[in-house]
């Protein structure tokens, strides 16, 4: 039901992560008879997690890890990483500079132009490793770069940006034309961010095996606050969970949904696929690892625009390794380690064998979630109260 903002603007209601809770079902289970395997195109993947294309959190060595581990990180193509031969000075000044000259500096430092040789000698360092090598471009440089990852032997091309549209309109340039660019590909490629219905939908007829959802809701990204712009991710997911099965319904054809920012524990990431993700991909998480390149801090791929950031460099610290991150064991009850464990432990609790039953789960609304009955934990800045 709409709101009426004013006499001539009504609105809808939108909902996060954090105002909803996931209703226990009639039954339990085990959670060694959950599955939390999920389909990427053809690929098989046994975590429903990948990395997000940050340089704070993925390099070849990283993506190495979480890919044996049967997660799925992305490379940004348009980053440290193939702007440097040797990257590792460059985070180490990143992670030295003072807050208030931290988002000029990085302006300089990625300014440094991307070299296609960079681009398909990282590509090849994943492949070495022998798991499935995944990477991301922008939509205004993606025709340029992507030749050279492909031939590097890329499994899955990622078009990722702020907002992404099938069918961006410009007077200056002839535009990146989605629908033609897709399937002209010989290799699976997932397309996003949205957060509609709409937009959803017309990037799913673009032939993408999967869609990313998420407008500012990441934990370094000030998209929302400097354009105004965004959906609130419950929300979000659940109208991208509706384009999914009209597409389907239409096609035949089944389109991943891809919960993208705003989740920070395990219980964010259940009601995340409770709203209707298929995965998530997730980012300062990963950033937090002892093996990210990001020694300790995360920033997102607009923080360096150069005349208009949309994020900021924020400190992660460090919590454990990639593998406690994502299969534990937790050393912390704040639900931020043993991620992976955590969704197998919310779905045998609320009874669902695997992601696709999960997401039929009933969900509320639940403000009082977080915080009823926690005084002593939020007084006292221990478990939830952090």
């Amino acid at each position: 039901m709409d709101i009426e903002i004013g006499k001539g603007k009504t609105a809808r209601r939108a909902y996060g992560l954090d105002e909803i809770a996931i209703v226990p079902s009639r039954r339990t289970r085990d959670p060694e008879d959950v599955d939390i395997s999920w389909n990427l195109g053809d690929l098989h993947l046994d975590l429903p997690c990948l990395a997000s294309a940050l340089d704070a959190a993925v390099d070849p060595t990283t993506a190495g890890i979480i890919g044996e581990l049967g997660g799925l990180a992305v490379l940004n193509l348009e980053g440290i990483q193939t702007r440097y031969e040797d990257p590792e000075p460059v985070f180490e000044e990143i992670a030295s500079l003072p807050q208030e000259k931290a988002t000029r500096v990085m302006q300089e430092i990625y300014s440094e132009p991307v070299k296609e040789e960079l681009i398909f000698r990282r590509v090849q360092e994943i492949k070495d490793k022998g798991v499935i090598a995944a990477a991301s471009l922008t939509p205004q440089r993606v025709e340029r770069y992507h030749r050279a990852a492909i031939e590097a032997g890329l499994d899955v091309l990622v078009i990722q940006g702020t907002v992404v549209s099938a069918e961006h309109v410009s007077r200056q340039a002839k535009p990146l034309n989605l629908m033609e660019f897709i399937p002209s590909l010989n290799v699976p490629v997932v397309v996003g961010g949205c957060a509609s219905y709409s937009t959803a939908l017309h990037l799913m007829r673009t032939g993408a095996v999967g869609v990313l959802v998420g407008v500012g809701p990441g934990r370094i990204c000030t998209t929302r606050g400097v354009l105004g712009v965004g959906v609130p991710q419950a929300t979000a997911i659940a109208d991208a969970a509706a384009a999914r099965t009209r597409h389907y319904m239409e096609t035949g054809q089944y389109v991943n949904v891809i919960a993208d920012g705003g989740m920070r524990t395990g219980g964010d990431i259940a009601k995340a696929i409770a709203c209707g993700a298929d995965a998530v991909m997730l980012g300062s998480a990963f950033a937090r690892a002892e093996e990210a390149p990001g020694k300790g801090y995360s920033w997102g791929m607009a923080t360096f625009h150069p005349t208009l950031p949309r994020g900021t460099r924020i400190k992660t610290g460090t919590v454990g390794t990639i593998e406690e991150i994502l299969l534990g064991p937790a050393h912390e009850n704040d639900g931020t380690l043993n991620l992976m464990g955590a969704l197998r432990t919310s779905m045998a609790t609320t009874g669902y064998q695997n992601i696709k039953e999960f997401q039929k789960a009933e969900v509320m609304v639940a403000p009082a979630l977080a915080t009823e009955g926690k005084l002593e934990q939020f007084s006292q800045g221990v478990g939830m109260g952090r």
